[in-house]
């Protein structure tokens, strides 16, 4: 909400004293914790399928650095899109406060909105749900 004007009326539609929201555990910081990104890195680089699949990323990243948008097929796209998801979901269910991104990503926050939304689409949900189920787990 940006607008005071928002937050004063959804805090009236209530009698209830709001909780605030919880804070996802990656985005809380601790001296004793180092960044989310080193402890999954340092674990990826002994995985058998990491090599590939940073191997794979590589020439990706350089058909597009040429312009060729159809290197791969929708349906290449899809599998990877879908296993990429269920590995990250897997590894934040397990316990692991990790980002699906480094923190200094070459991905602009254009192509990170555009891929939300599509993900959101493909599984028929929109945004207020999501807003809903981040407000309810913390996440």
């Amino acid at each position: 909400m940006s607008s005071p004007r928002a937050t004063s009326r959804v805090e009236t539609r209530t009698d209830a004293p709001r909780q605030p929201a919880k804070r996802p555990a990656f985005a809380k910081s601790s001296p004793a914790k180092s960044s989310p990104a080193k402890p999954a890195e340092s674990v990826a680089h002994d995985q058998p399928l990491s090599g590939e699949a940073r191997r794979v990323a590589a020439e990706i990243e350089r058909a597009l650095a040429k312009g060729e948008k159809d290197a791969i097929s929708l349906d290449a796209i899809q599998a990877l899109m879908a296993a990429a998801c269920k590995h990250y979901s897997a590894r934040i269910e397990a316990g692991e406060e990790v980002l699906p991104l480094r923190a200094r990503t070459t991905v602009t926050p254009t192509e990170v909105m555009t891929t939300a939304s599509g993900l959101l689409r493909a599984v028929n949900l929109a945004v207020f749900e999501l807003g809903m189920w981040q407000s309810w787990t913390g996440r």
